[in-house]
């Protein structure tokens, strides 16, 4: 294997599969950490939340499955599988489930 070329997972399912949501809690796994970029698995269970917070880099982040309600700058947007947000570094941000789900975090920079 090389650093220029990195096979992250073939399909999602593999990704949930080795990262499942677990009941009553939010839960993150590291799935790539290479030049410019890391990436990130969130499982959060209905109900489940990360408050608000701020990263030092600019992120975006995809739905891949669940609906989630996602806050920055006093705007509200729902995500379904597919949806993505990016957001600039050191903005506040908060993420809510709004049923159990899976999200992907790519820090950039």
């Amino acid at each position: 294997m090389t650093d220029s070329f990195i096979v992250v997972a073939a399909a999602a399912e593999e990704i949930a599969e080795e990262h499942p949501v677990v009941a009553g809690r939010v839960s993150s796994a590291r799935l790539l950490k290479a030049d410019g970029v890391r990436l990130m698995h969130l499982a959060l269970d209905s109900g489940e939340a990360l408050a608000e917070h701020t990263a030092a880099a600019p992120i975006t982040v995809q739905c891949l499955e669940g609906r989630f309600r996602f806050e920055a700058e006093g705007r509200e947007v729902d995500l379904a599988p597919g949806g993505i947000v990016y957001v600039a570094a050191r903005v506040p941000h908060a993420v809510h489930a709004l049923e159990a789900g899976r999200l992907l975090l790519s820090l950039h920079g």
